[in-house]
């Protein structure tokens, strides 16, 4: 019976023995081995196989955040050692930090670094705690990055921010197997009275853009006024320039039609009186003249026409003058 329980527990060592040799590596992370406290190894992914008790998985440091449990919703962050190396990309958020500018301005600055383990040896063996070296190395160069620039500077300049603070990381991460990917700001606080200055700084950019707009617009309105008047007054005098034409052009056709009515007229005068011996110039003067007399009698208080003594002689021709003057005009020659 003795020996079967010691067989058994023989066998119990040896399952527990060969069940700790295997070593299951998920997809994504890595472990590194150290043979007698000497680098032997990296585990890839998948089922690994190692010596027990000569070979041990070396621990390194890492960060864990428990999000929004702390009294005041806060995040908690604890770091706390692991054997499985995460080769994904982490996230580190760091609090905010009191930096100083170039014209001594202090201000509170919170970042976000993005990195990923490269080299897992590296990562365990050149230094000691890898994510507070992160921090620490992230807080120095953004106060030496910030310190370079003043506030204005700093508040518009979050690339060039970004892209100095990635690269000395990232060149100070590579002797730790460490590859920073990027580098976010997230909050830029300055002071209170610094903030209040801005903000009526602000306000008054706005109300001088507001009113060099508003004189724009005006100055605008008084060219267009101009111009639609210019426009108006040039169109005023075009058409006043074409009525003039249309108007004389008019006169002129008038004009022309009636020398050719008179012309009509005389032709037909002198062919009628062409088989007499009158001459038909004194008959169109006599015309003339009775035309003009009855014009002169026409009026109310026209009772005297004096008349010139040659014209008697032209219209003594003319039968009838007597009956177109009234018994109230006198004539004197």
């Amino acid at each position: 019976m003795g020996i079967i329980i010691i067989f058994g527990v023989i066998a119990l060592f040896v399952i527990i023995f060969a069940a700790s040799g295997f070593k299951i590596v998920q997809q994504s992370e890595t472990v590194v081995i150290e043979r007698l406290g000497k680098y032997s190894r990296t585990l890839p992914t998948g089922i690994n196989i190692i010596w027990p008790i000569i070979d041990r998985p070396r621990e390194i440091m890492w960060r864990f955040v428990k999000q929004d449990v702390g009294i005041d919703g806060r995040s908690i962050v604890t770091t706390r050692t692991v054997t499985k190396i995460d080769l994904r990309e982490t996230v580190y958020e760091f609090p905010k930090q009191n930096v100083i500018t170039k014209d001594n301005v202090g201000t509170e600055i919170n970042a976000i670094i993005y990195f990923q383990i490269t080299d897992p040896v590296k990562a365990i063996y050149e230094i000691s705690n890898l994510p507070d070296a992160i921090e620490k190395l992230t807080q120095t160069t953004l106060r030496n990055v910030i310190g370079e620039l003043d506030l204005d500077q700093t508040l518009t300049s979050r690339d060039t921010i970004n892209g100095k603070l990635r690269a000395v990381l990232d060149e100070a991460g590579h002797k730790w197997g460490v590859k920073v990917n990027r580098v976010e700001l997230q909050d830029i606080n300055p002071p209170q009275e610094i903030r209040a200055a801005m903000e009526k700084q602000m306000r008054a950019e706005r109300d001088k853009r507001a009113k060099v707009l508003e004189a724009e617009g005006d100055k605008q309105a008084k060219i267009l006024h101009s111009e639609g008047d210019k426009e108006s007054k040039i169109n005023n005098a075009e058409g006043e320039k074409q009525s003039q034409i249309l108007k004389a052009e008019g006169e002129a056709q008038a004009r022309i039609r009636t020398a050719q009515g008179e012309a009509e007229a005389i032709q037909k005068i002198t062919n009628a009186i062409a088989g007499t011996k009158g001459d038909p110039v004194n008959y169109l003067i006599a015309v003339r003249y009775i035309d003009t007399l009855n014009e002169m009698v026409s009026g109310k208080d026209n009772k005297i026409i004096y008349m010139p003594y040659e014209a008697t002689g032209v219209l003594s021709s003319v039968a009838g003058i007597k009956e177109m003057l009234t018994a109230n005009t006198k004539i004197y020659s």
